[in-house]
């Protein structure tokens, strides 16, 4: 089983930057971390879990559009770490972060699926809060 844990989070004010780091552990079984899809999700209380940013093995991206240019997603296979880099954040950014990962990424007809019933293993979520 694929443990993920996030950290990073924190309280920051508008503009500034946040850097969140996912630590993947356990067993990947016949995939190695790698070749895993990976992803960044958000959700605030009452609504909907958002895909922000996903990253496929071969290093192909996707950014939903209230962050891009503005978020950039990387991953470093050697320390088995996803990582969200978060500039000129908002207050609509506060939100509970959340990474995934999946064995094998998915498409649709716009590119990289953001959907989260595409990921099987889920971090716990780390708090991000933007204040004026």
């Amino acid at each position: 089983q694929v443990q993920l844990v996030e950290s990073g989070g924190g309280s920051v004010q508008a503009g500034e930057s946040l850097r969140l780091s996912c630590a993947a552990s356990g067993y990947f079984g016949r995939y190695p971390f790698s070749t895993y899809f990976l992803g960044w999700f958000r959700q605030v209380p009452g609504k909907e879990r958002e895909g922000i940013a996903v990253l496929a093995s071969d290093g192909v991206v996707s950014y939903a559009d209230s962050v891009k240019d503005r978020f950039t997603i990387s991953r470093d296979n050697a320390k088995n770490t996803l990582y969200l880099q978060m500039d000129s954040l908002k207050p609509e950014d506060s939100a509970m972060y959340y990474c995934a990962a999946a064995p094998l990424s998915k498409m649709t007809l716009w590119g990289l699926s953001r959907s989260p019933a595409d990921f099987n293993h889920w971090g716990q979520g780390t708090q991000v809060t933007v204040s004026l």
